[in-house]
């Protein structure tokens, strides 16, 4: 049981990393998505080959073509489609909208871990997907169920790329923590650093579409000294806290817990995103955004609880009210 608690907290202080990917786009919305997913993962790219280099003979040797086929589709998914998705997602529609839809991912992710090879049952993961999804939709509530105007274009485009952005992500997750369990000889570290190296090899493809297009997108503005400062500071901010110190958390507790507990702590991004939100927003949060903060908690909880394994009953023990042995 203390792997499930160890792995549990892995996963929160992954998300407590990656929710601000959230905060990102806020905090550089002069520049466009391609710019800040190119910014992020040029860096992660240059932080991870730092570390990768000492050791890259050892490394190198570990892994084959069929490694670095994955490192290059699970990169391309779960880090340059994903956040430039999400980037847009979070400038066109808000950080609430994108955090509902993104919210979702434990629900995709723990009904595909559910088929694998004994797994815990659906049934007994029941509960806390349903409490999960209580929290998701009070979460969204005041974003989307309030108004009457009815949805402006930048938020319907808004919602379709924070889809789109829920798809990449939950392919990369299954996708990524099967991969691990495969690779007993790859650590989780490594695993980080060796797809911040694919990735950042992606970033250099996507950078001079990102900033030679970017300018004619934002209306031909350019960008002085200052701002391209805080830029780069924004940028190798989540490199390292999200991309490097968060993935390197979320592939130590992949490898800690089930594929079905590992969809249930995605929740802990939304969860921060959200807090983050509010700190930016300078507001405590509604009855019903605590409501969600409860029902968030309840359902990893509830799914800790039905990961957790039957305690054995020792042979003196193994028999009925009556004294009698129980059959096997």
């Amino acid at each position: 049981m203390n792997k499930t608690w160890l792995g549990i907290g892995c996963g929160v202080a992954a998300g407590a990393f990656w929710g601000l990917v959230f905060l990102a786009p806020e905090l550089a919305r002069e520049f466009t998505p391609l710019q800040l997913a190119a910014g992020r993962y040029l860096a992660y790219g240059l932080f991870a080959a730092l570390l990768v280099v000492p050791r890259w003979r050892t490394l190198s040797g570990t892994i084959g073509g069929r490694e670095w086929w994955a490192l290059a589709w699970l990169s391309l998914l779960g880090n340059i489609l994903y956040y430039v998705l999400l980037a847009s997602a979070v400038q066109l529609g808000g950080m609430a909208m994108t955090s509902l839809v993104i919210g979702f991912l434990p629900v995709a992710v723990t009904i595909i871990g559910s088929r694998d090879h004994d797994a815990v049952p659906f049934r007994k993961l029941l509960p806390s997907l349903l409490l999960g999804a209580a929290g998701i939709l009070c979460i969204g509530w005041q974003s989307l169920g309030g108004g009457g105007t009815g949805l402006r274009v930048a938020e319907v485009t808004g919602l379709l790329c924070a889809v789109g952005a829920l798809i990449s992500w939950t392919t990369y997750a299954v996708s990524n923590s099967r991969w691990l369990a495969r690779l007993h000889h790859v650590s989780a570290h490594d695993w980080s650093l060796l797809t911040g190296l694919v990735t950042g090899a992606q970033a250099l493809l996507l950078a001079i579409p990102a900033f030679v297009a970017g300018p004619l997108l934002m209306g031909g503005d350019s960008h002085d000294g200052g701002e391209w400062l805080h830029f780069v500071a924004v940028a190798s901010g989540v490199a390292i806290l999200a991309s490097i110190v968060g993935n390197a958390l979320w592939n130590r507790m992949s490898r800690l817990l089930p594929l079905t507990l590992v969809g249930q702590m995605i929740l802990f991004e939304t969860l921060f995103a959200l807090l983050y939100g509010f700190l930016w927003e300078q507001r405590l949060p509604t009855v019903i955004e605590c409501a969600a903060i409860a029902f968030v908690i309840g359902s990893v909880l509830a799914s800790a609880s039905a990961h957790r394994p039957k305690p054995s009953i020792p042979n003196s023990e193994a028999s009925d009210a009556e004294g009698k042995p129980v059959s096997a």
